[in-house]
């Protein structure tokens, strides 16, 4: 057996049919829905977590084969592992190369993790949310990057697939815990008329996190700007954790 039946056999081995079926419902797998024809075999998020420590070191061609998987759990448990392989890195980990060499590590799987993503396995919001902070954030935080003048973000941002545009958004998520909130703010006004819920979803988070971690002043300026032309979900959790009359003034102001 190779290390990706392990993998597999071990997944197989504590997945619930009952889970599964819920899972597929909670990730709206149905015909016309954002998640159709995603597949679960039925292992919550701990136990991957679980099984992925044993395989800390699995090669990129290993972690393919589980992105090429139809079963949910097996790409989500590979982006685990790759998310693993990116934290040890740039930890300097397991690594006798030096910054050199840590760099290298650092831009291949950055590499390898956005060549996933455009090929279309990194297909759920909740793949998404678990490494696009660290493999494109982090990466470009990292760099020095200013996403700003990186054509990255924008590029994703711009993309047909809502899964990159999440991840576009997402990965704004290490600028805000570096302190900068200009990235998400940018993002957040190109994405105002953006169609689909998940992504209203995802814009308001992030601009939620920005008032919580960065600076209350940057969101109220950007909601006294754009209230009236962010979707009520956007709104709804970009305001969540401000006071109730400035919730309730803000979901007042008129509909543009």
């Amino acid at each position: 057996m190779t290390a990706v039946d392990d993998v597999k056999a071990e997944i197989d081995a504590v997945a619930d049919p009952e889970t599964g079926r819920f899972l597929q419902g909670f990730f709206k797998t149905g015909p016309g829905q954002y998640g159709e024809g995603d597949r679960f075999v039925g292992v919550r998020v701990p136990v991957l977590r679980r099984i992925a420590k044993g395989y800390t070191d699995l090669s990129p061609g290993d972690l393919r084969d589980l992105l090429d998987s139809a079963m949910h759990e097996h790409r989500l448990i590979a982006l685990v592992i790759l998310v693993g392989q990116w934290k040890a890195s740039a930890a300097g980990r397991g690594d006798d190369g030096g910054v050199e060499v840590r760099h290298g590590r650092r831009a291949e799987l950055h590499r390898f993790y956005l060549d996933t993503l455009r090929a279309g396995r990194v297909n759920n919001w909740d793949l998404i949310d678990a490494s696009a902070e660290y493999l494109i954030g982090e990466y470009l935080l990292g760099e020095g990057a200013d996403p700003r003048k990186s054509p990255l973000l924008d590029e994703l941002a711009a993309a047909p697939s809502q899964w990159e545009r999440r991840a576009a958004v997402l990965a704004t998520f290490a600028f805000i815990k570096s302190g900068d909130p200009m990235p998400t703010l940018a993002l957040a006004g190109r994405l105002l008329g953006d169609p689909e819920p998940l992504m209203h979803k995802a814009v308001g988070w992030m601009l939620r996190e920005v008032g919580k971690r960065v600076s209350r002043d940057d969101l109220l300026g950007f909601l006294d700007a754009n209230a009236g032309g962010m979707p009520r979900t956007m709104l709804s959790y970009a305001t969540e954790h401000l006071a109730p009359d400035q919730r309730a003034a803000y979901r007042a102001v008129p509909r543009r």
